[in-house]
């Protein structure tokens, strides 16, 4: 028999966003341990805030939707605001009820300062993290480090001479046409006018250059977990340095000295293996044909650990493929270290959470064939 559809809806409807979401749904995992987390920011938020006046958004609902931007490809926070009023697993995983109105883009612009003061997206990113070793997770001996560029949102056609940052002008007002060709361009001598702290890079040999920022990475070598990420200059900071302090800081931090840090040919200098050194760690760095280092000999690349340090290392590059592609973060969506770390806070956390509930849900189950 066909069906005929109603032409009339219904003007009264009981339903609550928990009844709409499956039990089984990956979302439900996470949101229990973003809780959780939250939780143990609690005083932070309070000291945030005035005690009196009109009440704001809460800042855990801020929060969490900078992670459901992370998690579901949301390209913009002002898409993510039209989305909210009418997703009914955002409003779910955001304690909102069908009845409360959405807020607007400027919510998230007018807190980010305050995000910013109080750094509490990194301590965010350090509360899921400590879950993880709560829930013995993570290793706190073995570690990988590697580093990854993060294209700017300025434009080429912004960086121009330091000593004239009116810029080009044309007919084109919002795209005027610009002609570099033959101009010899540096960060020594130019700047972007949109983001000033991007500096200028080329990858390698052949490639173009663009303006960039760097990400670098700390991660535990058990599961893959993220345990620290950081955004520097792209040209004013190198990796070797920014590893060693990440290193440093996390011992710092959990208590606990790591043992092993593995690191492709990029760290193969004098700089990173004698700072590994200066730590008692093991520097499982992969070598550079002909290059020799001391402190890096064959009394530790003929170790087994070694060859297990060189394979599990590869998993960083999981870490960056799904902050970039699934996160947003290939391209920064605002200005600035600073704020482009927040954003990179927020997107390793997401990476975190997600790797945490499939670990909780065991191994696929495997069938065997007939």
């Amino acid at each position: 028999m066909r069906g005929q559809a109603k032409s009339q809806p219904e003007f009264l409807t009981l339903v609550c966003p928990e009844s709409v979401v499956p039990q089984d749904h990956p979302l439900r995992e996470i949101k229990r341990r973003v809780d959780q987390a939250l939780r143990e920011l609690s005083p932070l938020f309070n000291r945030m805030y005035a005690h009196e006046g009109r009440p704001s958004i809460p800042p855990e609902r801020l929060l969490k939707a900078k992670l459901l931007i992370a998690l579901c490809s949301v390209r913009s926070e002002t898409l993510f605001c039209e989305q909210l009023g009418y997703n009914l697993l955002f409003r779910w995983f955001l304690d909102m009820d069908l009845s409360g109105p959405a807020f607007v883009q400027s919510a998230f612009s007018k807190n980010q300062e305050r995000l910013l003061q109080h750094r509490v997206a990194q301590k965010f990113f350090r509360a899921v993290y400590a879950l993880s070793r709560q829930e013995e997770w993570a290793s706190d001996e073995h570690f990988t480090v590697d580093g990854t560029l993060i294209e700017s949102v300025a434009s080429l056609k912004s960086f121009t001479p330091k000593d004239s940052l009116s810029g080009p002008s044309d007919d084109d007002a919002g795209n005027p046409a610009v002609d570099f060709h033959g101009q010899q361009r540096r960060n020594a001598t130019h700047q972007s006018m949109t983001d000033p702290e991007a500096r200028l890079y080329r990858k390698g040999k052949g490639k173009e250059a663009k303006l960039y920022f760097a990400a670098h990475a700390l991660m535990e070598n058990r599961h893959g977990l993220l345990s620290d990420i950081q955004i520097t200059s792209a040209t004013e900071t190198t990796e070797s340095k920014t590893a060693l302090t990440q290193l440093r800081q996390h011992a710092k931090r959990t208590g606990v000295a790591a043992a092993t840090v593995g690191a492709d040919k990029n760290y193969h200098n004098a700089e990173f293996v004698r700072g590994c050194r200066n730590q008692d760690l093991a520097p499982h760095v992969a070598e550079i044909k002909g290059r020799k280092v001391e402190g890096l000999d064959g009394r530790t690349t003929r170790q087994a650990s070694y060859e297990v340090s060189q394979r599990k290392r590869k998993r960083v590059e999981e870490i960056f493929g799904w902050m970039k592609v699934i996160g947003g973060l290939r391209r920064s969506r605002f200005t600035g270290i600073a704020r482009t770390g927040l954003w990179a806070y927020f997107v390793g956390a997401a990476y975190n959470l997600v790797r945490l509930a499939r670990l909780a849900l065991g191994p696929p189950v495997v069938v065997a064939a007939r």
